[in-house]
């Protein structure tokens, strides 16, 4: 033992290396050559394999040349540039297919994903990436519903439910009709029988009333006055009401009453919820804007600034809102994050007053902005407001004036009868005062979109024009563009000039049950111009959404609550044949020849 530990290892080393045949006793060191063979053997076959699957070569010639090059490749590459490689080569392989078969793979790609993405981003960013406002066809016949209630103040929409609120303390629940394609479907191979009409009545769900006997009453949940506003979340999960009784209700998709926010001052004149979100606003005519969340049912901060009652509020998805002061003339911006503002001011809403003399207006019917009453999001940049002498803004961020201005955008009101205007006996017609224009009573935009809608007392729902008018926001131009009547086959019409008088004849908007082909009245005579189609009363509020998927099926769904008084007063309320209710329209994209 000892003289072994006292061996140096040099001779150790040499006596190893002089150890000829003796080395030759333990075969053990020897298997270095077998087991170098199986090595390689095993890297050729990771290589024939990598081949295969790259190229599907079968022949072994070209597998070990192309396992070669690859085993060089792979000492330069790291893995990263590996998987690049491959993805590219599979991207390619993929596009060689694709040509091959004759498919259009830009087209493909653009349809499933780039316009996805595009429309991600645009949305994300607050910018306006839908024109529709040119392509949906205006001419819906609609379709009124009604139940025995008081002037119909607001209404919300969350597919497939309305949500109906009236001045004697009702919330009433509706279920929209499916699109008329969609209502019955051909389910056997057989022969189609002839099929009914589709159904266009909203279906009645659920109804709860206040009660103006528990005023006193701090514990009622519910309403004890006039509800002014409603609005819902984008999921239906909750349903938010708030009325002159400066009571805010707070409600679950079964019209359950879950909290009561008092902490308003008077009275709650407008709702709305963050989209994506169940965060909610409210304004109210003491001045104040307040910050809920509904999750834990809890206040959040208020918001000071208005000088006058902020009759209207909107938002969308961004932690930002805007809202008018009425008689403030003010438009601000709140940045609820930032804890900021922008104060936008109106200007006197009047246009050229020497242009419109000229074009033969009366001057004393060029009434200036008196009051802010509408405003709402066309995106994160872009917002409009409605006026009470009949002016349409379009607002940016970017400048503290409007960029344009629709001058009495529904008109003139009828003029006074010489014996309404004065006492005496016979009257002069001296003494009728000019008409003035019609405020604006309602105004929507489909969010992320050029669409606008706007209402007043005429009858019409404007896209541009008098009832409900339509209008189009050009976004290269920055101007609001006619677009036509709800009701009425599209139609341009001069905005900037004076706005031709529409007069229809009185009539009733149709019922289900009504007749919807009258053209055997005509008897082979041409075909008179289609008037459209008036709604009697005062359109109080607006809501739109679209329903089915982007394309030529898509429908959008106009929803307008009418009445015989205006939400916040009495006037309004000598409208002959003026109804409470709520009025439908369908539209559909028109289809390209």
């Amino acid at each position: 033992m000892s003289s072994f530990f006292s061996i140096p290892g040099a001779h150790k080393k040499r006596k190893r290396d002089n150890d000829g045949p003796a080395s030759k006793r333990p075969a053990r060191p020897r298997p270095a050559k077998p087991k170098a063979a199986p090595k390689k053997r095993v890297e050729r076959d990771e290589e024939i394999s990598g081949s295969d699957s790259e190229s599907g070569l079968a022949e072994d010639e070209d597998v070990e040349v192309s396992g070669s090059e690859s085993d060089e490749d792979d000492r330069d590459e790291t893995a990263a540039q590996k998987r690049l490689r491959l993805a590219t080569q599979y991207l390619s392989r993929v596009r060689e297919e694709v040509e091959a078969t004759g498919w259009d793979a830009e087209q493909i790609d653009k349809d499933m994903i780039a316009a996805r993405l595009e429309d991600d981003v645009a949305e994300s960013k607050g910018k306006v990436f839908r024109h529709v406002a040119s392509e949906i066809d205006l001419d819906s016949r609609p379709t009124m519903f009604r139940d025995n209630t008081h002037t119909v103040t607001s209404v919300a929409l969350c597919s497939p439910f309305i949500y109906l609120v009236t001045k004697d303390s009702q919330l009433i629940k509706y279920r929209l009709q499916p699109p008329p394609n969609e209502q019955y479907k051909q389910t056997t191979r057989k022969k189609p029988k002839r099929q009914a009409p589709p159904r266009k009545r909203p279906q009645r769900l659920a109804l709860v009333k206040g009660r103006h006997t528990k005023a006193s009453d701090r514990n009622f949940k519910g309403h004890v006055g006039q509800i002014l506003c409603v609005a819902a979340s984008d999921d239906g999960k909750y349903v938010v009401t708030g009325g002159d009784d400066k009571r805010i209700v707070v409600w679950d998709s079964n019209l359950k009453p879950l909290k009561v926010f008092t902490h308003h001052r008077d009275t709650v004149t407008g709702l709305v919820f963050r989209r994506n979100s169940h965060q909610m606003y409210s304004c109210s005519k003491d001045r104040t804007i307040r910050v809920w969340n509904c999750d834990a049912l809890a206040f959040v901060e208020s918001l000071f600034g208005h000088a006058d009652s902020a009759l209207d509020v909107d938002a969308l998805a961004l932690e930002r809102l805007v809202s008018v002061g009425a008689r403030d003339r003010t438009v601000r911006l709140w940045k609820v994050a930032d804890e900021t503002q922008l104060v936008f001011r109106a200007s006197s809403g009047t246009g050229d007053k020497k242009k419109q003399i000229d074009l033969g207006v009366d001057p004393n019917s060029l009434a200036a902005t008196g009051s802010l009453d509408r405003v709402a999001y066309i995106d994160e940049s872009y917002f409009i407001t409605g006026s009470d002498n009949g002016c349409i803004s379009l607002w940016t961020l970017s400048k503290k004036k409007p960029l344009d201005t629709i001058v009495r955008a529904h008109g003139l009101e009828d003029p006074l009868l010489p014996s309404e205007a004065s006492s005496e006996e016979h009257p002069s017609t001296k003494v009728v005062p000019p008409p003035q224009p019609r405020g604006i009573t309602s105004l929507r935009a489909l969010p992320y979109s050029d669409l606008i809608l706007s209402g007043s007392t005429d009858g019409f729902i404007g896209a541009y024009t008098v009832p409900i008018r339509v209008w189009k926001f050009d976004e290269k131009e920055k101007k609001l563009q006619s677009v036509g009547i709800l009701g009425q086959p599209q139609k341009e019409i001069a905005i900037h000039g004076i706005a031709d008088e529409i007069s229809p004849d009185e009539m009733d908007i149709s019922n289900e049950d009504e007749t919807q082909d009258h053209a055997g009245d005509a008897g082979g005579a041409s075909a008179a111009a289609v008037e459209p189609y008036q709604i009697k009363g005062v359109v109080n509020d607006i809501a739109i959404i679209s329903r089915g998927k982007p394309g030529n099926n898509e429908t959008f769904t106009v929803v307008c609550a009418v009445g015989k008084e205006h939400r916040l007063g009495r006037w309004g309320s000598d409208i002959k044949g003026a109804k409470n209710g709520a009025v439908v329209f369908e539209l559909q994209k028109r289809s390209r020849k």
